[in-house]
């Protein structure tokens, strides 16, 4: 029995468009960081999806299942942001996920020294500028209270010390904080509750 024809259309890649192969999709998602893409069945389905954006075309809206996270009251479809300190102050890296697929958006670091209170607070404002420039409405979920006050606030208190080693961490919290005071945003800024639902999909698992 012949293979049935499938549909791809990239938004985010090497190469955007719609594809008839999967080899030729895979070449232009392959290592490309937050790449967004969906198969479809048909090209008049592709060709409709190619003209709105991504989030548009995987929100509940489109045939999916319903995922297992509704049944824990997790907010879906959504991101997720974590970060990752070896050691507080240590070496810091962060990153944003796909709530339910865990799939990662975006990511930065290692740095060589940073808080894991610094690196959730730039993971939230990175998710915040991300979901904005795609015009996306999904919440975003930190497990941070700090940050997420950071956030908030438009301002940061932290003791770290700023030096060589942390200055282009520091300058990554000075865009943070000047993204803040110059953009309006609608994005709702959730708190994870881990104790009740476990880990945060972006964390990092190195507990």
């Amino acid at each position: 029995m012949a293979k049935k024809q499938k549909y791809y259309v990239i938004w985010a890649g090497h190469q955007k468009g719609i594809f008839d192969s999967w080899a030729e999709t895979e070449k232009n998602i392959k290592g490309y960081a937050g790449a967004q893409y969906k198969s479809f069945e048909s090209k008049a389905e592709a060709e409709s999806a190619a003209k709105k954006n991504y989030w548009a075309s995987v929100s509940p809206a489109s045939k999916t299942k319903t995922p297992r996270l509704n049944a824990a009251k997790i907010v879906v479809p959504s991101i997720s942001v974590d970060a990752a300190c070896a050691g507080n102050p240590g070496k810091l890296e962060y990153q944003g996920v796909n709530t339910e697929t865990k799939e990662v958006l975006f990511a930065r670091g290692p740095f060589p020294e940073g808080t894991v209170n610094l690196g959730e607070f730039l993971a939230i404002v990175h998710g915040l500028a991300y979901l904005k420039k795609l015009d996306c409405p999904y919440p975003l979920y930190s497990d941070s209270r700090t940050a997420i006050a950071w956030v908030r606030n438009r301002a940061i208190k932290t003791n770290l010390e700023r030096n060589a080693r942390t200055e282009e961490l520091f300058q990554m919290v000075d865009n943070a904080i000047a993204w803040l005071k110059s953009n309006h945003y609608t994005t709702k800024v959730l708190k994870w509750e881990t104790e009740d639902w476990g880990e945060n999909p972006a964390d990092y698992g190195r507990k």
